[in-house]
């Protein structure tokens, strides 16, 4: 497998499972915000409804009776307590406004309900001016509070729909239902006791005693039907106490047309103001109970807040990681490559290379022969060859060793390559045998190299181990011709050369001997006609 291949590879192991993962990250961040996003809404709704039901179920009814009592018994102390009531109400009214939602979060319908309860406050204001005016003498701005309680009571129940969790929905029906049904009481009793305080020719408001029924029924069934909390088991284990019924009894009878004595009206006014008394405590409480959710939203949504930025770092610490990883594997893979190229240019250099001289084998000499050949092509007209080997080598091996041997064949390869020219190529062609391509040269211009070289070996003192300096010669044998691209083949030209480097050996040996230059076209006819030998050598 190729390294690019591997490299992508690695890449791949290591960013693919870093992206599922990232995927994975953003889908439960995703998740943990829209979570959050609902506790925070949630948080806010339960903040509104325990607002709102603290106000229908404290504030305007201290309202309201604490403007009665100014009514019925004006004095500076009645008149500070209204004036305290007012206040307290004021304030509860711009807390729970300031807890809303912002409007284009809203419902039509919450919206609108909204509107109608700032209307109602709007009448309660009037009604407060009213009252300080004296205009309410003889009679009770009660209906107007009332209608406000009301429409309190009708944006608590327009939130229901908009509550996501189901604990908050589950309260907000009990809030709710509690609500009814103290209104609802509330409503008959005081219907009641004014048609019971008139005499017997009065007429009886059955319209607002049915719609108190309806009220009371509809508050139980939020609560019935929605909840099985203790605070519900207490209001209905309340309302079945044997007072309680009894009163329940008077109350149908009264709506039947029926007039109980003072005895029995006094006893259903009694049991009547208890049970107000004990469902507006309950009211009380839940409202307090949804505050306390709306606390422990507002607590899970900060959990929720810090595991959605813990994720997020968590996720830019593993981003930054895989990318270091990744960092690392390819410099890791590039590393791996750089030294396989050294490695395989190594290998290659040993397969091309003579292990004993660090000169060109016959293997990688072809190679580059022919490299340096085809580039002489538009350079060179010229080619020669230079074949010489060591005079007597075998006595030296014979008499020295062949440690020693080697020991001279480094030594008189080291000499060559210094002295022939850093163009030549230098090849050793066996045993004690070296031959030279030289390329932009005639046989007379490689005679000349040839003999400084030659020069070279016979001034040369080769050490040995055993402390011993040997001295050796060797021959040189020269041949050229024309080069060009339609003869790319030296090997008649090596022939000649070793017939060169025979004649030097006759000679005498330690000389150079060059062969006369011979033109191409009759080098190409030797060599078609089957001649391989120059016969003036």
């Amino acid at each position: 497998m190729k390294f690019e291949t591997i490299k992508r590879v690695i890449l791949a192991a290591i960013m693919l499972p870093f992206v599922f993962m990232l995927i994975e990250g953003v889908v439960v961040i995703r998740a943990s915000v829209n979570q959050y996003r609902d506790l925070e809404k949630d948080r806010q709704f339960a903040d509104v409804l325990a607002r709102g039901g603290s106000i229908a179920a404290t504030e305007i009814l201290s309202e309201i009776g604490a403007t009665r009592l100014y009514l019925a018994h004006p004095s500076s102390k009645t008149a500070a307590d209204m004036q305290k009531s007012r206040v307290t109400l004021d304030d509860e009214r711009l807390a729970f406004y300031a807890s809303l939602p912002s409007r284009d979060t809203l419902d039509e319908g919450l919206a609108e309900e909204l509107s109608i309860l700032s209307l109602a406050y709007s009448r309660i204001v009037a009604a407060r001016s009213a009252v300080d005016q004296g205009r309410y003498v003889g009679s009770d701005p009660g209906s107007i509070y009332w209608y406000a309680a009301l429409k309190q009571l009708a944006v608590v129940d327009a939130l229901s729909p908009l509550i996501s969790d189901p604990v908050l929905l589950e309260k907000s029906n009990q809030l709710m239902g509690i609500m009814l049904t103290y209104y609802g009481e509330r409503l008959i009793t005081g219907i009641g006791s004014r048609y019971l305080d008139q005499g017997v020719s009065a007429r009886f408001p059955v319209e607002l005693f049915v719609q108190g029924k309806v009220m009371i029924g509809e508050g139980m069934d939020h609560m019935v039907f929605h909840s099985a909390a203790p605070i519900v088991r207490d209001i209905v284990a309340y309302l079945g106490r044997r007072d309680q019924v009894k009163a329940n009894a008077i109350t149908d009878a009264i709506l039947a047309g029926s007039r109980p004595t003072p005895a029995v009206r006094d006893v259903w006014a009694a049991a009547q103001s208890e049970r107000m008394t004990f469902l507006q405590q309950k009211m009380i409480e839940a409202a307090r109970d949804i505050h306390e959710t709306g606390e422990n939203f507002s607590t899970r949504s900060h959990l929720h807040l810090t595991r959605i930025l813990a994720l997020c770092a968590g996720l830019l610490i593993l981003a930054t990681l895989v990318m270091v990883l990744a960092a690392r594997g390819l410099r890791l893979i590039d590393r791996l490559s750089r030294d396989r190229e050294t490695l395989v240019g190594e290998l290659r250099n040993a397969a091309q290379t003579d292990l004993l001289t660090g000169l060109y084998n016959r293997r990688g000499f072809e190679f580059a022969a022919s490299a340096l050949l085809t580039q002489a092509e538009h350079g060179s007209r010229w080619i020669s060859v230079v074949l010489f080997d060591l005079d007597h080598f075998k006595k030296i091996n014979d008499i020295n060793g062949h440690d020693a041997g080697d020991a001279v064949l480094r030594h008189v390869a080291g000499v060559a390559r210094q002295n022939f020219r850093s163009f030549d190529l230098l090849v050793r062609h066996g045993g004690e045998e070296f031959l030279a391509l030289l390329p932009d040269s005639t046989p007379d211009d490689a005679a000349i190299v040839a003999e400084r070289v030659r020069l070279a070996i016979e001034a040369a003192e080769i050490p040995l181990e055993s402390g011993e300096v040997l001295k050796v010669t060797a021959s040189f044998g020269c041949a050229g011709r024309a080069n060009e691209a339609a003869n790319r083949n030296f090997e008649d030209l090596v022939k000649r050369a070793d017939l060169s480097l025979y004649a030097a050996k006759a000679s005498g040996r330690n000389c150079v001997v060059s062969g006369p230059i011979v033109p191409a076209q009759e080098e190409r006819r030797k060599t078609a006609s089957g001649g391989g030998f120059d016969s003036r050598i």
